[in-house]
């Protein structure tokens, strides 16, 4: 992003120079096969591809309202072709009421001995499945099998253990482990007319692939934040925005921003590996589509949604497995704060982006130019991490063994990069995505590490001038905390991909930095996303 300092005005005018001078959650996965083995540098990672997604989302009206048509199981009544594959749906329906348990809008409701029987087979075979399940709200626990076949439907095998519902959606793991053509069937088994629910069904396929490297897994789930004003000012911290808003100011006043939706939209079904960032509309939209495209799934947090954990929403955090906040602009609630530190302390990635920043939000920087609050509200983004790290009610003591310094700089790039043996350092510097090798800030801020507070905490840039391995003057670093993990870095700016609110002041640092061209920011962001999502 654009962040009107000198230097900054500078590399945009030697981009241009050079311009002149030479330019959701259901279906079925894109087809990715030139992607299953993702090369990173001399190695070869083995992608685990996630070959089917179908988690009921029908829009505003169900295909499937009864549970049953006369005659009883007949097949044309009880078919409905979901994500343009055809399923049955036999004494089962697909339904939004209070009482059904669901992932998102909607979710399968299965009564007495229904079934819900895929019509179609997956070619590649089948590694694993994972599915959640729930009794419906007000009746008792029910139980349910999965069932599958290699030959068409016309022979079916069970796959480990029946599954007792609860009343929460839980997720269920199945190890198929067959190669081919393989199709599913889920079985109500016991509990008569107590109904249960059944959401996102993820097959994972058993087609191989590379050697070596190590393997990434998909179908991990990714939810960026919009809800903090990370599209305030000339920001615009989202990975699409399809409506628009008022947006305060730093100035005063509000100006028109554009506003993200839940589901980004055209579907994420029609990315491929060729597909443009600019598919979708926003600052991040450059690194939502390469998650995509190596089998994951990303959703963003609207504005006026407020972060839970352990609450049994549509959107809590228990749903997705790394939270992605840039540059939030408005302070958590402690409510928000509590969740956030449940979520990583249970398992859960956070990653978080900072950007610059001076010793009070009333003055200037350094530079002579205004901190980074863009609404005006007297925090920016190093002071809402700070708070979350100071002031959260649960470790007050900075638990993730850093705090982020009030300055601003620039460093156009750092070479001083880690080159320890931490292995988790390793993943995120050199993993699928490529070698982080360079860094380089457009204005943002440092961290000073308290290994004291957080023996994990680890170091990955520092600018050139701090000593390697060192406390002081941290541009990106990792953390472990409970069974969970944090990457932070100091500026928004590696991020952004240039494309988004035309509104907007937005510069490429993704992977078009001028003029050097530090194309390891997208390496660094992708690999740190597949880390915090325990996928590599």
């Amino acid at each position: 992003m654009l962040k009107l300092t000198n230097l900054r005005m500078w590399v945009m005018a030697a981009a241009i120079t050079g311009m002149l001078a030479s330019c959701q959650k259901n279906g079925q996965m894109p087809a990715l096969k030139d992607a299953d083995q993702i090369s990173a540098g001399n190695k070869v990672i083995k992608t685990l591809a996630v070959s089917l997604t179908q988690g009921f989302e029908v829009g505003s009206t169900s295909p499937k309202t009864a549970y049953d048509v006369s005659p009883t199981g007949s097949s044309s009544g009880d078919n409905v072709t979901l994500s343009g594959n055809s399923w049955n749906m036999y004494d089962a329906l697909i339904g939004n009421l209070a009482a059904d348990q669901k992932a998102g809008a909607w979710s399968a409701r299965v009564r007495n001995t229904g079934k819900i029987t895929m019509l179609f087979d997956v070619a590649n075979g089948i590694s694993t499945v994972t599915i959640k399940s729930a009794t419906y709200s007000g009746d008792s626990p029910s139980t349910w099998g999965l069932f599958y076949s290699t030959n068409g439907g016309s022979l079916w095998t069970q796959s480990g253990s029946a599954i007792t519902t609860t009343s929460a959606l839980t997720v269920s793991t199945f190890t198929v482990t067959q190669t081919g053509n393989v199709r599913l069937e889920i079985r109500k088994l016991t509990g008569g007319s107590n109904r249960i629910n059944i959401d996102d069904i993820t097959i994972n396929d058993n087609a191989g692939g590379g050697t070596g490297g190590g393997t990434v897994l998909t179908g991990k789930k990714f939810l960026f934040d919009a809800s903090h004003l990370e599209n305030a000012g000339s920001a615009d911290w989202q990975i699409d925005a399809d409506g628009t808003e008022q947006v305060a100011i730093y100035t005063g006043g509000t100006t028109t921003e554009t506003k993200a939706q839940r589901i980004p939209t055209p579907s994420y079904t029609g990315i491929t590996s060729s597909t443009s960032e600019t598919y979708w509309k926003g600052a991040l939209s450059a690194w939502a589509v390469e998650l995509v495209k190596r089998g994951e799934l990303v959703e963003s947090l609207p504005v006026g949604t407020a972060i839970t954990y352990g609450g049994g929403g549509a959107q809590d955090l228990s749903n997705y497995d790394v939270f992605v906040v840039c540059e939030p602009n408005r302070l958590f609630t402690a409510a928000e704060k509590t969740a956030l530190m449940n979520f990583v302390a249970n398992g859960g990635g956070l990653f978080m982006i900072a950007d610059h920043t001076a010793a009070t939000t009333a003055g200037t920087d350094a530079n002579g130019y205004n901190p980074s609050d863009r609404d005006g509200d007297g925090y920016d983004s190093p002071r809402v991490w700070n708070d979350l790290m100071t002031n959260n009610g649960i470790n007050n003591n900075n638990p993730f063994g850093f705090n982020i310094n009030y300055v601003d700089i620039n460093e156009s790039p750092s070479t001083n990069v880690y080159t320890g043996s931490n292995a988790n350092a390793q993943k995120v510097l050199n993993g699928a995505a490529g070698t982080a090798s360079k860094m380089a800030f457009y204005d943002g801020s440092t961290a000073t590490l308290f290994p004291g507070n957080n023996s994990s905490v680890q170091g990955l840039f520092w600018r050139n001038s701090a000593t390697n391995g060192g406390n002081a003057n941290a541009m990106a670093l990792l953390a472990t905390y409970g069974s969970g993990r944090v990457v932070w870095i100091g500026d928004s700016s590696d991020a952004d991909d240039g494309t988004g609110d035309t509104g907007d002041s937005l510069f490429n640092g993704w992977s078009g930095d001028a003029p050097s061209g530090y194309t390891s920011h997208s390496a660094f962001h992708l690999n740190a996303s597949l880390w915090l999502a325990k996928a590599q």
